[in-house]
């Protein structure tokens, strides 16, 4: 079954190039995705079919028909895994950085689903679709921390229904350049595709998701009055892509290390302390997750310590 798209488009994007339009209020379909898709005769426009996405645009209603991705099923991969919590119904995973969760174009292999089909075996089989068996929530690749995978439809549909509501205890732990200001408080900001990078998540001026993080800076790194880097944990009540990066890039402090979101150079003390310490990622961790498990009602939850990277960093900042 497609799944249809509803664009309005007013007199704002007139004469505006059509694909350019429609991708600016897509966030979840590339530019790229959206001109092959126009290109196959899967984009209507008061019900009149158009397949040149370099035409004009003109207000009306438009319906993008998405197809279902392809469903490509990983191998199973013996990749050694760092369990906290397994039982029939489901398994809680430390994720190390560098990770991907699942396979996808340019990664099809060594991700987490390939090594929980190799841990997993043939319980893990369809499990919530071919191409992510299992996988009910993701974090980045180069993030690291606690993950749960669902081994049974009755544990996928259970946990999907606890994320949805916003049912799970998810605590991060992250390293700043700088220290948010206030020292703690809820950022409440939509997030949507940015609208000059299609690779990158952006606060939205308008429309995008609604994404609720909760901050509080643990400690201080440098003079007090003007923080070098800070220690911040940000517990989710949403979990958008990109959450908290997003959220701390817009308070002024984004994660230590970000390629994407981290514009603007530490001071020279974090930068060495950064290098000494080997981070190479954006210093940001998944250190606890609680939930009640969907089968059992048993309460559950787990803690992950920082990995090696990131406690030499914070031992290295301390010093500052």
């Amino acid at each position: 079954m497609s799944d249809p798209r509803h664009v309005a488009l007013d007199e704002t994007a007139r004469g505006e190039r059509l694909d350019k339009a429609l991708a600016g209020r897509l966030i979840d379909v590339s530019r790229a995705r959206l001109q092959a898709l126009i290109a196959e005769g899967r984009l209507r426009r008061d019900g009149v079919v158009i397949t040149d996405g370099a035409a004009r645009a003109v207000p009306g209603d438009y319906v993008l028909d998405v197809p279902p991705p392809a469903p490509a099923a990983p191998e199973a991969e013996a990749i050694p895994l760092v369990v906290l919590f397994e039982d029939a119904h489901l398994i809680v995973i430390d994720k190390p950085a560098g990770l991907t969760m699942h396979p996808a174009p340019g990664s099809e292999t060594g991700t987490l689903v390939n090594a929980l089909l190799a841990h997993c075996g043939a319980s893990l089989s369809g499990i919530g679709g071919v191409a992510r068996p299992g996988i009910v929530h993701r974090i980045d690749k180069e993030t690291s921390g606690v993950v749960v995978a669902a081994k049974s439809d009755a544990a996928h549909q259970g946990l999907s229904a606890l994320f949805a509501a916003h049912d799970i205890e998810r605590a991060y732990v992250a390293f700043t350049r700088g220290a948010p200001d206030p020292r703690r408080g809820t950022i409440e900001a939509a997030i949507a595709r940015s609208t000059h990078d299609r690779k990158k998540m952006a606060v939205a001026r308008s429309g995008g998701r609604a994404a609720l993080t909760h901050y509080r800076v643990e400690r201080l790194f440098g003079p007090e009055e003007r923080p070098l880097a800070a220690r911040v944990i940000c517990r989710l009540e949403t979990g958008r892509t990109h959450q908290i990066r997003v959220h701390l890039a817009s308070k002024g402090a984004p994660c230590l290390g970000d390629p994407v979101y981290g514009a603007g150079q530490p001071a020279a003390p974090v930068r060495a302390a950064m290098a000494e310490a080997g981070l190479a990622r954006q210093a940001l961790h998944a250190a606890i997750l609680g939930f009640v498990h969907p089968v059992t009602g048993e309460t559950l939850r787990f803690e992950s310590p920082l990995p090696a990277d990131m406690a030499d960093l914070e031992a290295r900042l301390a010093g500052l």
